[in-house]
């Protein structure tokens, strides 16, 4: 999603808002599609916004980058550990009323962000805003499988999905431009205020649709007891936990570490933002020509030597770009790929893998921040390139064990 597609959603609701004060209802189910993208838009900038600003969090705040960068932590964690349970539980609710409470949720959580003094305080309303935004992007994904045309389905939630990832490119670096201009925390009251018409517009423009038979969460658990799957997730979790361990930190390295001037650190974080997007579809289209398993392990490769370079190059404002734009593009190139990959594991079973694996993604950017945190603490802010290097190449091995199962599996099955 480019910044003017950006432009043109919000002037969708604009326009919307306008036309129902005249009784006039909007009926396409792409525009409602959209929206359901901008509220996913709201919630990932709500997620990733803090990467782009920990520094200016932890002096606010007065605590340490490692403390501050456990917000990321505390708001994945929960993420991936509360929106299985709760989607479980409200399995049968109607759609509309499940997004819009849980909407009200994730608006609260941002007011007292914005509101609340102090650093504990701050951690109770990134509880709640991780158990509200997990049950929306769901329930969003959800509502637009079940809104879009017959063949349309999967494209409906690639957009909506494309919002979510449109809040690394446009989210971060205007957060980082926000907190330099109004102070980091009026970025929460604006999603706020945007999140409160946001409810309005979903209110009066999703219909009413039913919820799903309930699949017990134990069955979906069952899953894990299969080594392939575990192995497929594994990759997963090493793959972005690496990326998350520097990714968390990247705004005081690139200040303190690179060396990059202030003023360039939100168009750095911008060309980050667009190699990403670029990655993603390349990404797919390597998959189609060259297979999953070229693309991932090449991918997973130029990724580890651009998170080692990152630390080489240093008080060169092109060579730093050059160095993110790769990094991005690499560790985004494996994104459509893993999520395919997994669904080829167990096709039979591919919804619950691909739900499996959005909890693996949380818990794995959990565990890269912490990771970051814990590394900060006892070595320097430059070795978390160098760790998270690490991760990726555990996630290589996993990959390539996976492959020779698959391998063995596949000679038992022609004897």
């Amino acid at each position: 999603m480019s910044f003017c597609d950006y432009v043109y959603l919000q002037f969708q609701i604009y326009h919307f808002i306008n036309l129902s004060r005249s009784g006039v209802q909007l009926r396409s189910s792409s525009s409602k599609v959209y929206i359901l993208a901008i509220v996913s838009f709201l919630v990932g900038t709500s997620e990733y916004a803090l990467s782009g600003i920990l520094d200016k969090v932890a002096a606010s705040l007065d605590v340490s980058l490692a403390a501050a960068g456990q917000l990321i932590t505390i708001f994945s964690l929960l993420y991936a550990l509360c929106t299985p349970i709760l989607m479980a539980l409200t399995a049968s609710m109607d759609r509309r009323k499940l997004i819009v409470i849980s909407m009200g949720i994730f608006v609260a959580s941002n007011i007292l962000a914005f509101v609340l003094p102090g650093y504990g305080l701050f951690v109770v309303a990134r509880i709640l805003m991780a158990i509200g935004a997990g049950v929306v992007v769901v329930t969003a994904l959800n509502i637009a499988a079940k809104i879009a045309p017959s063949g349309k389905q999967a494209s409906a939630i690639a957009t909506v999905v494309m919002g979510f990832t449109a809040s690394l490119i446009i989210g971060v670096p205007l957060g980082r431009v926000t907190a330099d201009t109004l102070g980091w925390k009026s970025i929460f009251g604006g999603i706020a205020i945007l999140g409160i018409l946001a409810i309005i517009i979903l209110y009066l423009v999703i219909p009413r649709i039913e919820g799903d038979v309930p699949v017990p969460l134990k069955q979906q658990l069952s899953l894990l007891k299969k080594p392939k799957v575990a192995l497929g997730l594994a990759i997963t979790f090493f793959w972005l936990g690496g990326y998350s361990i520097a990714y968390t930190y990247l705004s005081p390295y690139l200040l303190q570490v690179s060396a990059l001037n202030e003023q360039f650190l939100s168009g750095a974080l911008l060309v980050f933002g667009i190699a990403s997007m670029i990655g993603s579809k390349l990404g797919g289209l390597s998959a189609d020509r060259w297979g999953v398993n070229r693309t991932l392990f090449g991918g997973f490769t130029l990724h580890i030597i651009m998170l080692i370079l990152l630390s080489v190059v240093t008080h060169t404002l092109v060579g730093v770009i050059i160095v993110l734009l790769l990094w991005s593009f690499s560790a985004w190139s494996s994104g459509p790929t893993q999520q395919y990959h997994l669904t080829t594991i167990e096709p039979e079973a591919s919804g619950v893998m691909l739900s499996l694996n959005q909890s693996m993604m949380q818990l794995a950017m959990a565990a890269g921040a912490g990771m970051g945190g814990i590394a900060i603490e006892t070595f320097t802010l430059s070795s978390i390139t160098w760790i998270g290097a690490g991760g990726i190449a555990i996630a290589i091995i996993a990959l390539i064990v996976l492959n020779r199962v698959n391998a063995v599996v596949k000679v038992n099955v022609n004897h």
